[in-house]
């Protein structure tokens, strides 16, 4: 048999699978245009946030506006894990995980389908408070624009996968928001969004370093600043982050996650 002759059914199942994926993330982006109320919410809140509290922090550090930006843009894309719990919840509501996983379609094209669409709404509410923090807030400009994105992209994971783990946990749609809310503002704050690491008691301070939105806050505050060096340590703790998270989402979607009874 020819090398030809044998790529052909594997080019035939690549292109398939592209086809359902493409499906996949068409419909979810929809379901996500569809009901914008969260993202706005998420993007209106710390627009607020940064204008009232700019001359405070402006007052007691250095880089006090773009810890006024990125203080708030960290917290409230923490708040976002709710849209990536509510994309993946919804199924279970729907009763329809079960079905796509009997369909031809992979578990990977599922996975793929899902994750997409959210973190393209992540990468979005980011870019747009980062934008709002130079042209209203008087941020400045990011030296590196390509490390900025690097940053934000790596962000965006971290907040799928974790917010894909915590949607497979909880077995309601209220234990989901309070889960998100607590556990957003929890994360937030002790990571230095609210109140720089360096203003916080000591216990704070020591205890700061478990909290993924420490290692976010320090990952874009670098970023913003052009420092590849301070951005890459914590860009590694949060792709370990990933990893953890992730394969503990993926291995509950695919074993049963979706039935009807709870699990």
């Amino acid at each position: 048999m020819s090398t030809d002759a044998q790529l052909a059914p594997l080019a035939t199942r690549f292109g398939d699978a592209l086809h359902r994926t493409r499906a996949l993330v068409t419909y979810n982006l929809l379901l996500r245009v569809r009901d914008p109320s969260q993202l706005i919410s998420y993007l209106i809140t710390p627009m607020v946030f940064m204008v009232m509290l700019q001359p405070l922090y402006e007052e007691a550090l250095e880089t006090g506006t773009v810890h006024a930006v990125t203080g708030q843009l960290v917290m409230f894309s923490v708040f976002a894990m709710a849209i990536v719990g509510n994309a993946i919840f919804v199924e279970r509501e729907w009763r329809t995980w079960d079905r796509l996983r009997a369909s031809r379609a992979a578990r990977w094209e599922l996975l793929v389908g899902k994750a997409v669409p959210v973190f393209v709404v992540l990468l979005f509410q980011q870019a747009v408070l980062f934008v709002y923090g130079v042209a209203v807030i008087g941020m400045p400009l990011p030296v590196s624009l390509p490390l900025l994105l690097a940053a934000m992209s790596i962000w965006g994971v971290t907040l799928l996968a974790m917010g894909a783990a915590l949607a497979t946990l909880v077995r309601s749609r209220g234990d989901l928001i309070v889960a998100c809310d607590v556990g957003a503002i929890t994360v937030s704050t002790v990571g230095g969004t609210f109140l720089p690491v360096d203003l916080m008691p000591g216990w704070a301070q020591d205890i700061a370093p478990f909290s993924p939105g420490y290692w976010g806050l320090s990952m874009l505050r670098a970023a913003v600043e052009g420092d590849v060096a301070e951005t890459f340590r914590p860009a590694l703790v949060c792709l370990a982050i990933v990893l953890v998270t992730g394969a503990f989402a993926t291995y509950r979607l695919a074993h049963g996650w979706g039935r009807s009874h709870l699990v």
